[in-house]
């Protein structure tokens, strides 16, 4: 199976919102593996190893969020070589 890995930086009212745990436990639901965490200007950054369709989902996922949250911007890079984690969690 052919992995990718993309960083995904989401930016709006992202923050005390439930929007890291809810990323987390929907990029476990599609088997991925990965980071995500708050940043100091108030972004979200998520990155994310998988199949290609599957990351691809979670990316579709963080233009929305969770229901209390408001996503303004959504920056998305994908990177040449995949990145190896051994689970999803949340950082900080």
């Amino acid at each position: 199976m052919s992995e990718v890995t993309c960083t995904i930086l989401v930016r709006g009212r992202v923050q005390g919102v439930f929007y890291r745990g809810s990323t987390a436990a929907e990029a476990r639901r599609i088997g991925l593996t990965g980071t995500v965490q708050n940043l100091q200007d108030g972004s979200v950054e998520v990155v994310a190893t998988g199949r290609r369709s599957d990351v691809e989902r979670l990316v579709e996922w963080c233009r929305q969020g969770p229901p209390f949250a408001r996503v303004d911007e959504l920056d998305v890079r994908w990177h040449d070589t995949p990145i190896r984690f051994p689970a999803f969690r949340t950082v900080r």
